[in-house]
């Protein structure tokens, strides 16, 4: 059973389609406030829900990080089949894939906010267990809640399937490898005040990424969740103009 948010969604505009990409263990209704915004800009927008996510914690600590790279190229397809151009835009570990996805794939533009490749939690992560011990454990999450926005935008697990964990560090040392391959235009998002993703993260993926053409944007207010929190509607805005101005109609 898909909880309330997890369903994936497709918005038909024109010909240049946008794939968003959920974070670690949350939903597309993350993604659902921007992917409405750029829908109203003409644009053709999918969010898939990443395999094992929005339906509970133990099917997801059965999927790999390969699982969820494999509901990003299935979106592409997807789009592929009703669009000549294709960007894509993700948050948190779906800005991760994204990033991997692009040094792999033509696309037009790729957008990355708060994508991880250095997290505050490091210091929780030696208490991790090796991987053969990780079946059925799971960490507590903390969520911060918005009064401001649909319930669906905001739903998430609980916990963390430890063995997730795993697989996400796996896929932040992939995505370090990949970044020089990156030749897209390339936009990277992200908060000083990300309490998940420390925010040198961000200068790393801009000072290696392959991208000829590229834009690093601070903000100031928001937390890690960027696309539902206090200054989204300027990211909707930042991200909706750099498709314009770098992929050509």
């Amino acid at each position: 059973m898909i909880i309330h948010g997890g369903e994936s969604f497709f918005m038909q505009g024109g010909s240049h389609g946008v794939l968003l990409i959920h974070g670690f263990t949350g939903v597309p209704g993350e993604m659902l406030l921007l992917g409405q915004f750029l829908h109203q800009q003409g644009y053709t927008v999918l969010c898939m829900r990443l395999a094992g996510h929005g339906t509970t914690p133990m099917d997801m600590a059965r999927m790999s990080g390969e699982d969820w790279y494999s509901s990003v190229c299935d979106g592409y397809s997807i789009l592929s089949g009703c669009c000549e151009k294709i960007s894509v835009v993700g948050q948190s570990m779906g800005a991760l894939l994204g990033l991997i996805f692009a040094a792999n794939t033509k696309v037009e533009a790729c957008c990355s906010l708060a994508a991880p490749i250095y997290i505050h939690e490091d210091k929780q992560l030696y208490r991790l267990p090796p991987k053969e011990l990780c079946n059925n454990k799971f960490w507590p999450k903390k969520r911060r809640m918005y009064d401001d926005i649909p319930a669906e935008c905001n739903a998430s697990y609980g916990e963390y399937p430890m063995m997730s964990i795993h697989e996400l560090l796996n896929l932040i040392e992939k995505g370090k490898q990949e970044l020089p391959r990156i030749k897209c235009p390339l936009l990277v998002i992200q908060s000083h005040n990300d309490h998940t993703v420390r925010d040198r993260s961000a200068k790393h993926i801009y000072d290696r990424a392959g991208s000829y053409e590229k834009k690093l944007v601070w903000l100031e207010e928001s937390g890690h969740l960027i696309t539902i929190g206090c200054e989204r509607e300027k990211v909707f805005q930042i991200v909706a103009d750099f498709l314009k101005n770098t992929v050509k109609e």
